[in-house]
């Protein structure tokens, strides 16, 4: 688990709930529990605030660090694609977007492509990017973040003439690859919850272990987001194994959630200026819906 990663999942599972900040030694602690050293935190942390993802403040000889605006975003909307309910009906439309960038500007179409990758687009052609799902003000939004007006075109259309919507899907993702990794995450994870849930049963499931793998479930599915489009039912095969996956995660993730938060509020310090009103009933359970 890389400490830039782990630190993303930490502050989305927990920190957002406690005031969005943390003092540099409780995440220390945090993420020892999973192998990381206090000169690798650090160190993380230092490559963050340099690019502006993070800032600090200091109280004392304590400093406290916090996301900032742009990196909050990315987090808040990766914790709704994960927790959120899935849009499992479809408009019809597909969301078409071109650009066009110059050699100078190489590295902003890079970056471009893996947001366009994490916004669930999906590529049919060299510089033509689409995705079914309604996420127009998100791409707007974007667009004006990065001012790319002048490089980037978006459109919205019912109908391609020359393919048909399943050849469009076949063009822009790999869903048998996507498929064969939810595969691997259900036989990981099946073995996995029955492990626990006797461990559970039998009272010999620590805090500290619940805290530990829950934070490693959330790590580990939320790579998904990278991959998996979040199609509508509509243009998924049948017996989708993704809905099997979130099934099994919100499972699991509701077996360890009220142990985990309890650890993690025994490593949680506040700064000593700020009364965090804490949302630990969100903390336990941020789905929307309750999958069964």
């Amino acid at each position: 688990m890389k400490p830039r990663s782990l630190m993303f999942t930490l502050f989305g599972e927990y920190i957002q709930y406690y005031g969005d900040e943390i003092w540099v030694g409780s995440l220390i602690r945090m993420m020892k529990r999973f192998g990381v050293s206090e000169s690798s935190v650090r160190g993380a942390i230092l490559r963050m605030v340099q690019k502006d993802l993070m800032t600090v403040r200091k109280i004392g000889n304590r400093s406290y660090y916090s996301y900032t605006s742009p990196a909050l975003k990315q987090i808040d909307e990766g914790v709704k694609r994960v927790y959120n309910q899935r849009n499992t009906s479809w408009d019809g439309k597909w969301r078409i977007l071109t650009y066009s960038f110059p050699e100078a500007k190489r590295d902003m179409r890079n970056e471009i492509r893996k947001e366009l990758s994490w916004t669930g687009f999906g590529p049919i052609s060299h510089s033509t990017w689409v995705s079914p799902n309604p996420i127009e003000d998100q791409v707007l939004e974007m667009m004006e973040y990065y001012q790319l007006q002048d490089y980037m075109t978006l459109f919205a259309s019912s109908q391609v003439l020359s393919h048909d919507d399943q050849t469009i899907v076949n063009k822009g993702w790999d869903l048998q690859a996507i498929s064969e990794e939810y595969e691997r995450f259900i036989e990981t994870y099946s073995e996995k919850f029955d492990q626990l849930q006797r461990k559970a049963l039998q009272n010999t499931l620590t805090d500290e272990e619940s805290f530990i793998e829950r934070t490693k479930l959330v790590h580990e599915y939320r790579k998904f987001l990278f991959q998996d489009p979040s199609f509508p039912d509509e243009l998924l095969p049948e017996n989708w194994l993704g809905n099997k996956a979130r099934e099994l995660f919100w499972k699991i993730h509701q077996m360890l959630s009220i142990s985990a938060i309890r650890f993690f509020e025994s490593l949680y310090e506040a700064a000593p200026d700020r009364e965090v009103e804490a949302h630990r009933e969100k903390a336990i359970n941020p789905f929307d819906k309750v999958y069964l």
